[in-house]
């Protein structure tokens, strides 16, 4: 039996599936495994590990604080953890989903992480304008909304962007597009050669852009950032539909007026959602196609529940 209290402590920084690379309080880094068969550790985790010939092994996870999920077509993934911002990337060309921006909301108010929206290519003034009037309802609802152009103001963006993530450990999301890895070579110079190097290490150079990878933004090693892989889902299958409109707070405000404790908002008298719906020209109101994104999750999640 293992004695926890001779075993090391590490941070994973990266996962390659059966492998991760973890660092050490003095700045190590280590291929470690998992014990057993699965595979549980995320990029985030806090572990403990000891060493085994030229690698480690991963023999404990300490507690996390959230967890965020990835979602394939048959299953739903954890893959980050211990967060305390989300930075959701879209630009103003290409069309960035409102499906996609919605459920990455819903995802990180079930974990209580906070949420930070950031619109890039503000030199495109009239996709940038369309895009910021559409966003207009999540101002309304308190998210913070950024407007960036990454590769004209760089020095502009980048103080704006370190001044509010300092301090914290900000997993990156956005589609193919966006600007996330401009974005992340302007936080961290060298970030991608860093991957590069990794998977050298492993002897592979398919993990590049497929893998969750940790890197510090400063020499303190107070802030974080966590590039995440492309994928087109997040992970919303742990969530019961009951607790859904208490995760999108334009429904969440109207939900308490409704004649029935366990209103669905889908079809039910003296609902006050749907009267707020109604009533969309009032600033109060939901817009019509986040209630349509509510309804869709909703019967989704409910069929998901059925097995």
């Amino acid at each position: 039996m293992i004695q926890h209290d001779t075993l090391k402590r590490g941070l994973i920084v990266a996962n390659y599936g059966r492998h991760f690379l973890v660092e050490a309080p003095d700045g190590s880094r280590l291929i470690c495994h998992s014990r057993g068969k699965k595979s549980h550790g995320q990029v985030g985790d806090r572990v403990l590990w000891q060493a085994s010939r030229d690698e480690g092994t991963i023999e404990k996870i300490e507690n996390r604080s959230n967890v965020f999920y990835r979602q394939d077509r048959t299953r739903t993934k954890s893959f980050a953890a211990n967060l305390d911002t989300i930075l959701i990337l879209i630009a103003a060309k290409p069309e960035f989903s409102s499906r996609q921006l919605a459920r990455a909301l819903i995802a990180a108010e079930a974990e209580h992480i906070t949420p930070v929206i950031a619109v890039n290519k503000r030199d495109l003034i009239e996709p940038f304008a369309r895009a910021w009037e559409w966003l207009e309802p999540y101002r309304r609802m308190n998210y913070c909304v950024l407007p960036l152009s990454l590769k004209q103001s760089s020095s502009v963006d980048r103080g704006l962007l370190f001044k509010l993530l300092a301090g914290k450990t900000t997993l990156v999301l956005g589609p193919s597009g966006a600007g996330k890895s401009t974005l992340i070579n302007l936080l961290v110079p060298g970030a991608l050669a860093q991957t590069g190097e990794v998977s050298q290490a492993l002897n592979t150079g398919r993990h590049t852009t497929t893998s969750t990878t940790w890197y510090w933004v400063d020499a303190e090693k107070t802030t974080a950032l966590i590039d995440s892989p492309g994928f087109q889902e997040f992970g919303l299958n742990h969530i019961n539909p009951a607790q859904l409109a208490a995760l999108m707070p334009d429904l969440k405000a109207h939900a308490t007026h409704c004649k029935f404790y366990n209103c669905s908002h889908l079809h039910e008298p003296g609902c006050g959602v749907l009267a707020a719906l109604q009533s969309v020209t009032n600033a109060c109101g939901i817009c019509t196609n986040r209630y349509k994104i509510y309804r869709d999750l909703y019967i989704e999640l409910s069929q998901t529940a059925e097995y």
